[in-house]
Protein backbone atom coordinates (compact mmCIF):
# COMPACT_ATOMS: atom_id res chain seq x y z
CA UNK A 1 0.00 0.00 0.00
CA UNK A 2 1.24 3.65 -1.02
CA UNK A 3 -0.79 5.60 1.61
CA UNK A 4 -1.75 6.00 5.25
CA UNK A 5 -3.90 4.11 7.80
CA UNK A 6 -5.54 5.36 10.51
CA UNK A 7 -7.46 3.41 12.86
CA UNK A 8 -9.06 4.89 15.88
CA UNK A 9 -11.20 4.11 18.56
CA UNK A 10 -12.95 7.05 20.63
CA UNK A 11 -15.75 8.62 22.45
CA UNK A 12 -15.83 11.84 20.09
CA UNK A 13 -17.48 12.43 16.85
CA UNK A 14 -15.90 12.44 13.80
CA UNK A 15 -16.11 14.78 11.02
CA UNK A 16 -16.50 12.91 7.62
CA UNK A 17 -15.05 15.68 5.27
CA UNK A 18 -12.38 16.24 7.25
CA UNK A 19 -11.33 12.65 7.62
CA UNK A 20 -11.78 12.50 3.57
CA UNK A 21 -9.55 15.63 3.25
CA UNK A 22 -6.66 14.60 5.48
CA UNK A 23 -6.64 11.15 3.96
CA UNK A 24 -6.21 12.71 0.44
CA UNK A 25 -4.43 16.25 1.21
CA UNK A 26 -1.47 16.36 -1.22
CA UNK A 27 -1.83 13.02 -3.09
CA UNK A 28 -2.71 13.29 -6.83
CA UNK A 29 -2.39 9.55 -7.14
CA UNK A 30 -5.84 9.14 -5.52
CA UNK A 31 -8.99 9.02 -7.95
CA UNK A 32 -11.93 7.74 -5.77
CA UNK A 33 -12.42 7.40 -1.90
CA UNK A 34 -15.37 5.41 -0.80
CA UNK A 35 -17.06 5.93 2.68
CA UNK A 36 -18.89 4.14 4.58
CA UNK A 37 -20.82 5.93 7.28
CA UNK A 38 -22.51 4.20 9.96
CA UNK A 39 -25.06 5.44 12.11
CA UNK A 40 -27.79 4.37 15.19
CA UNK A 41 -30.87 3.23 13.78
CA UNK A 42 -33.94 4.27 15.85
CA UNK A 43 -35.96 1.27 14.47
CA UNK A 44 -34.84 -2.35 14.29
CA UNK A 45 -37.15 -5.21 13.22
CA UNK A 46 -40.41 -2.81 14.31
CA UNK A 47 -38.76 -2.24 17.50
CA UNK A 48 -38.09 1.85 18.81
CA UNK A 49 -34.65 2.10 19.61
CA UNK A 50 -34.11 4.86 22.25
CA UNK A 51 -30.35 4.17 22.60
CA UNK A 52 -26.93 1.85 21.51
CA UNK A 53 -24.45 1.29 24.09
CA UNK A 54 -21.24 0.16 22.24
CA UNK A 55 -18.57 -1.93 24.11
CA UNK A 56 -15.42 -2.81 23.14
CA UNK A 57 -12.12 -4.54 24.56
CA UNK A 58 -9.28 -1.73 24.08
CA UNK A 59 -6.33 -3.03 22.35
CA UNK A 60 -7.52 -5.98 20.82
CA UNK A 61 -10.20 -4.05 19.05
CA UNK A 62 -7.32 -2.43 17.30
CA UNK A 63 -5.19 -5.38 16.50
CA UNK A 64 -8.26 -7.04 14.87
CA UNK A 65 -9.46 -3.85 12.91
CA UNK A 66 -5.43 -4.03 11.81
CA UNK A 67 -5.52 -7.42 10.71
CA UNK A 68 -8.36 -6.70 8.78
CA UNK A 69 -6.93 -3.96 6.94
CA UNK A 70 -3.52 -5.75 6.44
CA UNK A 71 -5.58 -8.18 4.72
CA UNK A 72 -7.53 -5.50 2.40
CA UNK A 73 -4.17 -3.89 1.56
CA UNK A 74 -2.80 -7.56 0.09
CA UNK A 75 -6.15 -8.10 -1.81
CA UNK A 76 -6.45 -4.36 -3.46
CA UNK A 77 -4.40 -1.18 -4.46
CA UNK A 78 -5.35 0.65 -1.52
CA UNK A 79 -3.58 4.24 -1.55
CA UNK A 80 -5.01 4.54 2.00
CA UNK A 81 -7.68 3.30 4.38
CA UNK A 82 -9.17 5.31 8.08
CA UNK A 83 -11.43 3.51 10.02
CA UNK A 84 -12.63 5.10 12.94
CA UNK A 85 -15.07 3.34 15.22
CA UNK A 86 -17.06 5.02 18.21
CA UNK A 87 -17.71 3.45 21.73
CA UNK A 88 -20.25 4.76 24.03
CA UNK A 89 -23.67 5.68 23.94
CA UNK A 90 -25.57 6.60 21.53
CA UNK A 91 -28.80 7.98 20.38
CA UNK A 92 -30.43 7.34 17.07
CA UNK A 93 -28.81 10.07 14.18
CA UNK A 94 -25.39 9.41 15.90
CA UNK A 95 -22.51 8.72 14.00
CA UNK A 96 -20.60 5.01 14.94
CA UNK A 97 -18.27 3.82 12.29
CA UNK A 98 -16.29 5.50 9.51
CA UNK A 99 -14.67 3.18 6.85
CA UNK A 100 -12.32 5.36 4.78
CA UNK A 101 -10.87 3.24 1.69
CA UNK A 102 -8.66 5.35 -1.42
CA UNK A 103 -7.78 4.16 -4.36
CA UNK A 104 -6.48 4.93 -7.90
CA UNK A 105 -9.47 2.92 -9.18
CA UNK A 106 -13.24 2.93 -7.67
CA UNK A 107 -13.48 -1.03 -7.86
CA UNK A 108 -10.97 -1.85 -5.59
CA UNK A 109 -11.59 1.53 -3.13
CA UNK A 110 -15.33 -0.31 -3.55
CA UNK A 111 -14.72 -3.85 -2.59
CA UNK A 112 -12.24 -2.70 -0.03
CA UNK A 113 -14.75 -0.44 1.79
CA UNK A 114 -17.27 -3.63 1.80
CA UNK A 115 -14.61 -6.10 2.74
CA UNK A 116 -13.58 -4.05 6.09
CA UNK A 117 -17.30 -3.40 7.10
CA UNK A 118 -18.40 -6.93 6.60
CA UNK A 119 -14.99 -8.20 8.57
CA UNK A 120 -15.86 -4.99 11.26
CA UNK A 121 -19.69 -6.68 12.08
CA UNK A 122 -18.19 -9.74 12.48
CA UNK A 123 -14.81 -10.38 14.32
CA UNK A 124 -13.85 -7.45 15.47
CA UNK A 125 -14.14 -7.44 19.43
CA UNK A 126 -17.39 -4.74 20.03
CA UNK A 127 -20.37 -5.52 21.92
CA UNK A 128 -23.42 -3.70 21.63
CA UNK A 129 -26.43 -2.46 23.85
CA UNK A 130 -30.14 -1.71 22.32
CA UNK A 131 -32.08 0.48 24.49
CA UNK A 132 -36.09 0.65 23.40
CA UNK A 133 -39.42 0.96 25.99
CA UNK A 134 -39.61 -2.96 27.19
CA UNK A 135 -36.10 -2.79 28.36
CA UNK A 136 -32.30 -3.49 27.32
CA UNK A 137 -30.36 -5.83 25.91
CA UNK A 138 -27.20 -7.04 24.34
CA UNK A 139 -27.57 -7.60 20.37
CA UNK A 140 -27.11 -11.25 19.40
CA UNK A 141 -24.72 -11.90 16.23
CA UNK A 142 -26.80 -12.01 12.76
CA UNK A 143 -26.37 -14.74 10.84
CA UNK A 144 -26.30 -12.31 7.55
CA UNK A 145 -23.28 -10.62 8.94
CA UNK A 146 -22.17 -13.72 9.01
CA UNK A 147 -22.76 -14.59 5.21
CA UNK A 148 -21.88 -11.47 4.44
CA UNK A 149 -17.89 -11.79 5.36
CA UNK A 150 -18.35 -15.50 4.73
CA UNK A 151 -18.02 -14.54 0.79
CA UNK A 152 -14.54 -13.00 1.35
CA UNK A 153 -13.01 -16.44 2.08
CA UNK A 154 -10.47 -17.66 -0.10
CA UNK A 155 -10.53 -21.24 -0.59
Amino acid sequence: MSGPVTIRIQEDDFDVAREIAGLTKGRTDIGAVVTFSGICRGDEDSARISALTLEHYPDMAEEEIKRHVDEATSRWPLSGVTIIHRVGRFMPGQNIVLVLTASQHRQAAFEAAEFLMDYLKTNAPFWKKEESATGAGWVEAQARDDEAAARWTRS
